[in-house]
């Protein structure tokens, strides 16, 4: 696997400062002199300078910024250790690039770790995937964008890199959600079709107006992709596409959410420019969302799994003549609920309240129907 890594320049995200004790920079287990003891970790760290798949040529480290201000946090969850591997080397060719995350991925998630990706094109998650393609692993995928990147009137991959992932054959994509489009950057007629393929798409203002509604969907997801364009342009100075978004604390929670999943085994955040970020407000933004995400780790740990039925409150009920089961974790809160075919999934205490007003939860037709 370290045939397809660079060491971290340790130098030059930390200048002549030594970390403090308690800092991330103390705690982590970092590739630059030695190769780390990667599998001891619980979750892993990556970048990709990888930009051919929006046009560019030059391969920077975007990154080093997001690792300068996520060092300097303070780690309040030690028994969670984290190893960077550094950076992903740049291929001849961009498939060749692909090809060098999947594998370093691919090695990783197989190992039972976590991993964070950093890159610098979204069209990285199309490798992200490639890791669960490579293990023949079929995954639930969620994307956080304020587009939705099925265009075919465009030369760049970051613009199009979903329809390889989501028709491409043979195909792994079990459900794909896409949580925080901007309906003005979509055409309508995308929208027919991502629903006749029965995935599920959340416009922005839907999201923020309910965000605890979207935790179930990141409960229920393998892999996690964010786009920077997705933030607001005050908290994200690099996107440039839009001013509107999610702001600064939705976006930590969020990447929360997806750190309390126990099912997510990959989670990137793509698309940070450094050239455009002013004050590095963007790289703090990213490191603070990595930070969340391990917060959501340590609290996943203290959940006890479903099958230990002592820990959790269980409710019977009905509804349009289907008996169903909803189970409420005593520590957590959070519910999850039976399917017909034996199979929880994750759901909100909404879905159960529907259910007992006698009201089929959209979450579980939604379920239902993708199993037919």
């Amino acid at each position: 696997m370290f045939e397809f890594l660079d060491p971290i320049p340790l130098q030059q995200i930390t200048g002549d400062n030594a970390y403090k004790e308690g800092q991330y920079g103390k705690q982590a287990d970092l590739y630059y002199e030695h190769q780390p003891e990667w599998q001891k970790a619980d979750i892993i760290l990556i970048s990709v300078q990888e930009e051919r798949g929006k046009g560019k040529i030059q391969h920077d480290d975007h990154a080093y910024a997001i690792r300068k201000h996520f060092y300097e946090l303070y780690c309040w969850h030690p028994e969670i250790k984290i190893c960077d591997l550094g950076i992903v080397k740049t291929g001849k060719t961009l498939q060749d690039s692909y090809a060098a995350v999947q594998t370093v991925v691919a090695e990783c998630i197989a190992a039972k770790k976590t991993v964070l990706l950093l890159g610098n094109s979204h069209d990285i998650t199309l490798a992200q995937y490639g890791a669960y393609v490579k293990n023949n692993t079929t995954v639930e995928a969620t994307c956080v964008d304020a587009k939705i990147d099925l265009s075919l009137e465009t030369p760049f991959k970051e613009e199009n890199f979903l329809m390889e992932m989501l028709t491409g054959e043979p195909n792994f994509i079990r459900h794909y959600n896409h949580i925080g489009f901007q309906s003005y950057f979509v055409h309508p007629k995308m929208m027919d079709t991502l629903e006749k393929l029965r995935f599920d798409c959340f416009r922005v203002g839907v999201v923020r107006s309910a965000m605890n509604e979207f935790e179930p969907v990141f409960r229920n997801s393998n892999m996690v992709s964010i786009d920077t364009n997705a933030l607001q342009h005050s908290v994200m100075p690099c996107n440039l596409m839009t001013p509107n978004g999610f702001n600064g604390e939705e976006a930590c929670l969020l990447a929360k959410y997806a750190g309390m999943s126990n099912t997510l085994s990959s989670f990137g955040i793509y698309n940070y420019n450094a050239y455009l970020d002013q004050s590095d407000l963007g790289a703090k933004q990213i490191a603070q969302m990595l930070w969340y995400f391990i917060d959501g780790r340590y609290q996943l740990l203290q959940e006890k799994e479903i099958s230990l039925k002592e820990y959790y409150n269980e409710f019977t009920t009905a509804f349009a003549d289907v008996m169903t089961v909803f189970y409420q974790n005593k520590t957590s809160n959070r519910w999850w609920m039976k399917l017909p075919d034996g199979k929880y999934i994750a759901c909100s205490h909404k879905d159960y309240q529907m259910a007992t007003q006698n009201e089929i939860p959209e979450r579980w037709l939604r379920a239902q129907e993708r199993h037919v």
